[in-house]
């Protein structure tokens, strides 16, 4: 799962001064953006970008459905695929993928058709799974940075480049012994997920009024993405084998050239309008001022002049009726920010660190506690991903690995995508303390299922994993954005993402624990990251109470937030 996930639309409202009348008060439309080396610009407002934008309302309905079909189907395609390693881990087994590293006593068992991989390989091939998530993850940031300055055609024709070479150097590793093709391949195709991942966002700006919506679909595909490899697997398992993984590879060289040939036929070249940006087109729309030009005293007589006039009236409301038809009538645009007001004065935390140079926001506890929870929870999942099969083969034997695996390997990409619709409710309806609250309950049913030895307390184990992923990604994001605030995001959380990558490369140290010092027994290391991560999302939890409960009881406090908020992950306008 990718740190860059989220349920949000990509606009907010922020307040920069506290006023008393809450009519007045000022403040600047913000965009999330993961180009961590973009300058903040505290005081820029979104409606003064005069970056290109496309129109769309220029576009028809259909072309527009087109394109985020498009959109959404790539994400499924590409956008998260290394995720399904469990999947795709025992046909490395099976085809001698790293056996060569085996002892020499257990060489002729370990080979090609193996069942079971010996400990160096199991140790080697999971070191696929970990380049893959940490790329994943830091590479949304030079993503962001492409996408900001190039352009989201030209990111997601980068991604294709990526997901090509990829697939290309893991199906010709056969060929090529000097050079690791699946540990690249892996790296490039998680740089490929990533860069077609964040441009497909953008799309959500091409249904205003569903935006929410949008941006949920695109969420869940990338859940779903997971289930490439597993529609592999099912298809290996029904052919006895018979399509190899270079075959695979082959075939899949496809989704790249469909990315490639889409972005420069159907697809905008830019992003369309922003919602603010769009109200600001409706109240030029609106301006019955614009029917008079310079150039009317030109025009000889009265009967000329409001016939020109009207022509231009009846074209200022053609272009007024589109813009509604996209953005919404006003009763619908006022009730939209009447609600984000709403939910905005309800949260005690929001803006607690807003306009505060990244400097200072970096030196909080707010920092440090997220900083925290997030590397060690992501370090958590990335190890339960790759090492559920050894896990529940030691605690289940080799019939109770097979009925968890193949359960996992299902519920992985289903658990996302059904998840989705709850994880939006919560986060649009709840307060962050109250978010972090569920988290804590989670990490804690997790940690305790997870060390019992019991085929149903693996399925439950599989369970609360595969919804617990999906919404911590995006409550992570939300707790961020709200807290630290979106003029700030993208270096603020560019230094979680990094962070959180680089300490993810402990693992590979863990699994060599696991697998020698523990001989495969994973109690010790499940009842360690319980405790650990229990402990530390009860403190972030408990700390962000505490902050909450403080600043709903400053005066004033209602009234420098009330004005705006983000929706995450609405499934209506």
């Amino acid at each position: 799962m990718s740190l860059a996930q989220h349920l949000t639309v990509e606009d907010e409202f922020e307040c920069d001064l506290p006023e008393e009348n809450v009519d007045h008060a000022r403040g600047s439309w913000r965009r999330m953006s993961f180009d961590a080396f973009a300058p903040v610009r505290p005081h820029f407002d979104l409606t003064e970008d005069k970056n290109h934008r496309e129109a769309a309302y220029k576009a028809s309905t259909f072309r527009r459905i087109v394109q985020v079909a498009l959109a959404v189907s790539f994400c499924f395609l590409a956008s998260g695929i290394v995720f399904g390693f469990a999947s795709i881990k025992p046909i490395l087994v099976y085809e001698g993928v790293y056996s060569e590293f085996c002892d020499n006593s257990v060489e002729a068992r370990r080979g090609r058709g193996a069942a079971e991989p010996c400990a160096e390989q199991e140790i080697r091939l999971n070191l696929l799974f970990i380049v893959a998530s940490v790329t994943t993850n830091t590479s949304s940031l030079f993503a962001g940075y492409t996408l900001d300055r190039f352009g989201r055609r030209w990111c997601a024709t980068v991604a294709a480049g990526f997901l090509a070479v990829g697939a290309l150097m893991i199906a010709s590793q056969g060929n090529n012994s000097k050079l690791d093709g699946y540990l690249l391949g892996n790296f490039f195709l998680s740089l490929g997920g990533t860069f077609i991942f964040l441009p497909s966002f953008q799309l959500s700006n091409a249904f205003p009024k569903y935006s929410g919506l949008v941006v949920a679909l695109i969420t869940c595909a990338f859940d779903a993405s997971s289930a490439v490899f597993f529609l592999y697997r099912l298809a290996w398992d029904a052919t006895d084998h018979g399509i190899s993984i270079a075959k695979f590879f082959l075939v899949y060289l496809l989704v790249p050239l469909g990315i490639v040939v889409s972005e420069w036929t159907v697809m905008p070249k830019q992003r369309y309008h922003t919602f603010p940006e769009l109200e600001k087109k409706i109240a030029k729309a609106q301006d019955d001022m614009a029917d008079v030009h310079e150039s009317d005293d030109e025009i000889p007589d009265t009967h000329s002049l409001l016939r020109v006039r009207s022509n231009r009236a009846e074209q200022r409301q053609e272009r007024l009726d589109r813009l509604e038809r996209i953005a919404g009538d006003f009763e619908e645009r006022q009730d939209r920010k009447l609600h984000q007001v709403a939910q905005q004065q309800s949260d005690g935390i929001w803006g607690m660190l807003h306009g505060q140079p990244v400097k200072a926001q970096m030196k909080t506890p707010f920092f440090a506690l997220l900083l925290s929870v997030t590397a060690f929870q992501m370090l958590r999942m990335n190890f339960f991903i790759a090492t559920i099969g050894s896990q529940y083969r030691y605690m289940l034997g080799p019939d109770g690995e097979a009925t968890i695996t193949n359960f996992f390997n299902a519920a992985l990409p289903i658990g996302g995508v059904a998840a989705t619709p709850f994880i939006a409710l919560l986060l649009n309806s709840c307060s962050v303390a109250t978010v972090l609250t569920v988290m804590t309950v989670y990490v804690a049913a997790l940690s305790a299922f997870n060390c019992l030895s019991s085929v149903p307390a693996g399925i439950a184990t599989v369970v609360v994993f595969v919804t617990f992923r999906p919404f911590y990604y995006s409550a992570v994001s939300y707790t961020a954005s709200k807290i630290f605030g979106f003029a700030t995001f993208g270096r603020v959380y560019g230094t979680v993402i990094c962070v959180s990558g680089v300490f993810n490369l402990v693992q590979p140290a863990l699994e060599n624990w696991l697998n020698v010092q523990l001989q495969e027994n994973p109690l010790v290391l499940n009842i360690a990251f319980g405790i650990v991560g229990t402990l530390l999302a009860a403190t972030f939890t408990g700390y962000v109470r505490w902050q909450s409960h403080k600043s709903s009881k400053g005066l004033g406090h209602a009234a420098s937030r009330h004005n705006g908020s983000t929706q995450y992950g609405t499934v209506s306008a």
